[in-house]
């Protein structure tokens, strides 16, 4: 008898996290997965770091005590969430929590030219942690970084079926592309860094703006191995095709998404998910239509 595969919470502000989803049914194709999205509180990265880590905290566990399915494994899809409440979150809950944090590193590693970007919320550009990995893995570098809480929501309104503003795009990656104090030489760019979940989303449309061959990283692969490495996944076509194909993910919300009244909501709802047939974003973007 084949034991059934673990299951695990992906948590985000919104809908970027559905990148890392992605990247987990991809490579641990059996396991099951219910996606939390905090629509009241979107987005993080213009919010107090102590409003950050009480939301995480409070909504997590209230999810975990809700939840129908026990769930082995908590990831943490949000580069603000996982700078700030990491810590508390380990502190509290008594399982695995995975955090994303920007790809400082493999970007040091992979870039030719020493020369890099780093995509980011202002919050994550301008925190002590980030630039802390910069000093730590690429002090040999050039690092330019850019802030944008507009390409977030860009990102979310690209998966609700609206195409992104060419002009927007082009005025928020124009710090990569033009001579500045901290880009002396952009011609020198050859690697991005997308640390934000929900900057993956925008990959293409981040590409034709850059419009030149750039190696574009996120932490989304990482992850996912991380996900199967800590859960002693066996992932070989022979187990997976015992595994039931029709499991249901739930996705759970503080609000429905694209509702109007701003107001955190103080508690989780919840509506069934069907990914038979169909990968899980698309189906969470037929449900962000549907609300």
């Amino acid at each position: 008898m084949v034991e059934p595969y673990p299951n695990i919470l992906v948590f985000d502000s919104g809908v970027g996290g559905l990148t890392i989803v992605h990247e987990v049914r991809q490579h641990c194709p059996s396991v099951g997965i219910d996606y939390l999205s905090d629509n009241a509180g979107f987005p993080y990265g213009t919010k107090s770091e102590a409003f950050v880590i009480d939301r995480c905290v409070q909504l997590i566990q209230q999810t975990l005590e809700l939840s129908d399915n026990p769930i082995d494994l908590v990831v943490v899809a949000c580069n603000t969430a996982s700078t700030l409440a990491l810590p508390k979150l380990r502190e509290v809950l008594d399982l695995p929590i995975i955090g994303v944090v920007p790809a400082i590193k493999p970007a040091a590693e992979q870039s030719a030219n020493q020369y890099f970007g780093v995509l980011a919320t202002p919050g994550t550009v301008n925190r002590p942690y980030t630039k802390q990995l910069i000093r730590e893995f690429a002090s040999h570098c050039t690092v330019v970084s850019v802030g944008s809480s507009e390409l977030v929501q860009i990102a979310e309104n690209k998966l609700r079926g609206v195409e992104p503003n060419k002009e927007a795009l082009n005025a928020i990656l124009a710090p990569l592309l033009t001579i500045s104090r901290d880009n002396p030489t952009p011609e020198k760019l050859d690697t991005l860094v997308l640390a934000c979940t929900h900057f993956p989303w925008l990959k293409t449309d981040i590409e034709a703006v850059l419009a030149r061959p750039i190696q574009v990283i996120d932490s989304g692969l990482a992850i996912a191995r991380r996900v199967s490495s800590i859960l002693n996944l066996d992932n070989s076509q022979e187990r997976i095709s015992n595994v039931s194909a029709t499991r249901q993910g739930v996705y759970w919300y503080t609000q429905p998404p694209g509702y109007s009244d701003s107001r955190p909501a103080a508690t989780t709802s919840k509506t069934n998910l069907t990914l038979k047939n169909r990968p899980l974003e698309l189906a969470f973007a037929a449900g962000l239509r549907e609300q």
